[in-house]
Order: C-alpha cells, then sequence, then structure tokens
C-alpha cells in the first residue's frame, strides 16, 4: 500500500463501510474490500503509536 495520510486512510476505511452497510458488494468484491480495510487499519494504527511515540517523547523532554 502506497504511503498515505491518516486522513486519506480513515475516508477510503469509511468509504468501504458504508458500501458494506449499503449492500453494494458481492461476495468477491467484498473479500478484497475487507482485505484493504485490515490494510488501511493497520496504516492508522501505525500512525497512531508514531504520533503518540512522538508526543511521549516531546513530554518527557520539558
Amino acid at each position: 500500500m502506497k504511503e498515505m495520510k491518516y486522513e486519506e486512510a480513515v475516508r477510503q476505511l469509511e468509504t468501504i463501510v458504508d458500501k458494506m452497510e449499503r449492500g453494494e458488494l458481492d461476495v468477491d468484491s467484498m473479500a478484497a474490500q475487507l482485505n484493504q480495510a485490515q490494510e488501511l487499519v493497520k496504516l492508522c494504527k501505525q500512525k497512531l503509536k508514531h504520533t503518540d511515540d512522538e508526543i511521549q517523547k516531546l513530554l518527557g523532554d520539558q
């Protein structure tokens, strides 16, 4: 997955969830979209962890 901003990853996740809730995905598409959603969630978690680490570092330096 290409490097993307946290906000873009969240938007893509919201789009996938919306399509699933509206029943717009067939079984094959749903499997692919779920796989993409897992990757997006992983990316978001990494970005949040990195940000938290940076904040903790800054607060520790004070």
